[in-house]
């Protein structure tokens, strides 16, 4: 549970800070004292531990009535590596992710709010490999990804209401599935339609056996329509619990320089500008590496939101949030 609170409180068991803010408008919560101890172990173990003994401290941060569907969560954590700024552990209202480039973008502009880092180079471990998080002024965060690919290429797969969507399968620090194929244009008006349609895509996946590496799940679905106003492309992207993201997805848009550089249509180095559903913008590069895979590095602003205090009462009926 979050961490005890005093016993002058009446009624409150547990207390827990958090520092909100938004990246492109998607909102991060940083969990910065009460959570869980889950020991000082490789962060990917630390995750581990999360999910099977404090799944509950994960639902009672972020679901409701405290949270809200669309909001991700990030647990502050001394990382193991001494060269690292912090450790981070992602999740949303359905899990945990592995990597999440607006949420840490969120994180290191809180941070440096908090006065805990300057602007400048940090690095910070998530439970998929370090990233390098470059602090530019007060808002604006650089990072460097993990490594990219694509797993499979012209995936297509049969969808109800859709019929044959043909995309790709990409890593970006999460999975994804990419395509063109949309039922209507990417407007904010057309959220709805455009939930169902991805969701429906995501079932199609999971019927048809299409999986990551290891038979990994396919969680984020990813649309593209060409860009507005200087933008390269727009997109729709549908996170693991159902909500879609307000920013153009900083892993997704890892995945999409990924697709480009495999399709010969991004040269390295040569900027690329997604936006995203409400019109905010990253600006993602990609460097060569290994095995075909690129270095992302993708650019963003974050603003600090609110500092809050989430409080526990023993007479709650909703302890654990809802959902």
């Amino acid at each position: 549970m979050p961490s005890q609170s005093p016993d002058s409180q009446i009624g409150v068991t547990a207390l827990m800070k958090v520092v909100d803010s938004h990246t492109e408008g998607e909102p991060t919560r940083l969990v910065v004292e009460g959570g869980p101890d889950l020991g000082s172990g490789p962060l990917s173990e630390r995750r581990r531990i999360f999910a099977e003994q404090f799944d509950h401290i994960r639902r009672f941060s972020l679901n409701e009535p405290r949270g809200f569907d669309a909001m991700v969560g990030a647990l502050l954590c001394a990382p193991v590596d001494p060269t690292c700024a912090a450790g981070l552990i992602f999740y949303n209202n359905a899990g945990y992710l592995g990597m999440c480039g607006h949420g840490t973008i969120g994180a290191i502009v809180t941070l440096a709010h908090m006065g805990r880092i300057a602007p400048g180079i940090h690095r910070v471990e998530t439970p998929v490999g370090v990233v390098t998080a470059t602090l530019e002024g007060r808002n604006t965060v650089t990072i460097d990804n993990v490594p990219a690919y694509v797993h499979a290429g012209g995936v297509t797969v049969h969808v109800d209401g859709l019929g044959t969507v043909i995309g790709d399968v990409a890593w970006g620090g999460n999975w994804f599935f990419l395509t063109e194929s949309t039922p209507c244009a990417l407007d904010y008006a057309e959220i709805p339609r455009l939930t169902a349609a991805s969701s429906a895509i995501k079932a199609a996946l999971v019927r048809a056996g299409i999986t990551g590496a290891e038979g990994a799940e396919i969680d984020h679905i990813e649309l593209f329509q060409p860009g507005t106003d200087g933008a390269n492309s727009r997109n729709f992207v549908l996170c693991p619990g159902g909500a879609y993201d307000r920013s153009p997805c900083g892993t997704g848009t890892s995945a999409k320089l990924a697709c480009l550089a495999a399709h010969g249509t991004l040269a390295p180095g040569q900027a690329w500008v997604q936006e995203s559903i409400v019109g905010s913008r990253f600006v993602g590069v990609y460097a060569p590496s290994e095995n075909g895979r690129v270095l992302p590095r993708i650019a963003g602003r974050a603003w600090v939101t609110a500092e809050a205090t989430l409080i526990l009462d023993g007479d709650d009926p909703f302890p654990n949030g809802l959902g």
